[in-house]
């Protein structure tokens, strides 16, 4: 079997999948570059003939039977697609695998075929949580138990972590079974795959495009012989409030406000008073008794 999209494309200007052409075929593992969020899954969806193209044109051996390659491919894992929910128990996915693929599947049923595949222990252990490479296991096998499915369409298991070799390594004993594998990746997963010679991964699409660096300086940081210049003082904004200056000691304080009502300072002397005048007269001037003569009488 072999499946074959050229110059396939979707939506205005090739937005949600520009211009691609690749191809796959039994026995053998393929990767394909697919960035941004929705092309991914878009790009899973033509390539196992479960969307149609705006552009181009997919075969399988030669002809466009949609419907044979939407029977005989399988799609696994395309986000919001085919992906389970990250919250079901394995067993619950497997139950659900294995009723599609019409096989008993009570929780029974699923818990033992789990243990056929040396996954007893994560039964329980919802799937958004399986490791990588054990999840890409799990769910191609299940794919493959469906009659006539000859192909295996993989999107993104680079989106779930770790090193691409584990699920790698496992699409490639897929194909040594016989099955053609797609494996729609991202831009740092095919550079690593590309890079992993003893795996011979090969692009479908073409060779991928080195990652762009950034200059050395900015890569490495500082080194021995930078120096870095100091910065400039910031300038004071409408918000910028200027700290107390320190209060002056008491004694200076004192000396410089003079006496007070409530205490008098250790250092400051107080201008005598003159004394008041005998008499009480509430400060007027003092009046001069009259005089008399011989007699008695006032002059």
């Amino acid at each position: 079997m072999k499946i074959a999209l050229q110059e396939v494309s979707k939506g205005r200007n090739g937005q949600a999948l520009p211009l691609t052409s690749l191809e796959f075929h039994t026995g053998s593992v393929r990767f394909a570059l697919a960035e941004t969020e929705q092309r991914p899954t878009v790009l899973g969806l033509i390539a196992s003939g479960r969307m149609r193209p705006d552009s181009g044109r997919v075969s399988i051996d030669g002809s466009t039977d949609t419907k044979a390659l939407r029977r005989r491919v399988a799609l696994v894992d395309a986000p919001d697609v085919s992906d389970p929910h990250p919250d079901i128990a394995l067993a619950g996915v497997v139950g659900e695998e294995l009723m599609f693929a019409g096989v008993g599947a009570t929780p029974l049923h699923a818990r033992r075929w789990l243990a056929q595949l040396g996954y007893a222990e994560l039964a329980s252990v919802p799937i958004g949580s399986i490791d990588p490479a054990a999840r890409v296991r799990i769910l191609c096998e299940l794919a493959i138990l469906r009659e006539g499915v000859d192909g295996v369409v993989l999107v993104s298991p680079d989106r779930h972590g770790g090193s691409p070799d584990g699920w790698w390594r496992i699409a490639g004993e897929f194909a040594d079974r016989g099955y053609a594998m797609l494996v729609i990746v991202g831009g740092s997963a095919a550079v690593a795959l590309e890079r992993m010679h003893e795996f011979d991964a090969v692009n479908a699409s073409g060779p991928v495009e080195p990652l762009a660096l950034e200059p050395l300086r900015q890569a490495q940081g500082p080194t021995e012989d930078w120096v870095a210049e100091p910065a400039e003082a910031p300038e004071p904004t409408e918000d910028w409030v200027a700290e107390p200056a320190e209060a002056p000691e008491p004694t200076a304080l004192r000396q410089a406000q003079g006496p007070t009502e409530t205490a008098e300072p250790e250092n400051w002397v107080a201008e005598p008073v003159e004394a008041p005048g005998p008499t009480d007269t509430g400060g007027a001037e003092p009046v001069e008794a009259p005089r008399t003569d011989e007699n008695g009488e006032a002059r």
